[in-house]
């Protein structure tokens, strides 16, 4: 296994890609996990997180939807989702380029 911080640190961006093209944020960090989870070092442990965290995001907008119902605490939901699917892959691109390990908030454990 190579050791390639700037792919780890790719994988992790790759979620933005929602904010150009509307979609992906889980196919294009999943296709480059299971690509290259066995060549890469650490590359399962970031790949496993990103994807637990991904699959997490879509489970709480699932959640968001009937509570806009209520009082429209759906919509401050979806305002605080939008907010940490933007900050953490970014955060996690920076601890991934210096070596460390990767932490998402609220992700459930989908993959381990």
């Amino acid at each position: 296994m190579r050791q390639d911080n700037q792919l780890l640190v790719i994988t992790h961006l790759s979620q933005l890609i929602t904010l150009v093209t509307g979609f992906g944020s889980l196919l294009l960090p999943l296709v480059l996990w299971l690509t290259q989870k066995e060549k890469v070092y650490q590359m399962d442990t970031h790949g496993k997180n990103i994807i637990n965290f991904q699959l997490s995001l879509i489970v709480y907008c699932l959640i968001c939807i009937p509570l806009i119902l209520l009082f429209g605490l759906g919509l401050l939901g979806f305002i605080v989702l939008g907010i940490i699917s933007v900050i953490f892959p970014i955060v996690n691109a920076i601890r991934a380029s210096r070596g460390e390990t990767p932490t998402y908030p609220l992700s459930l454990n989908f993959i381990s």
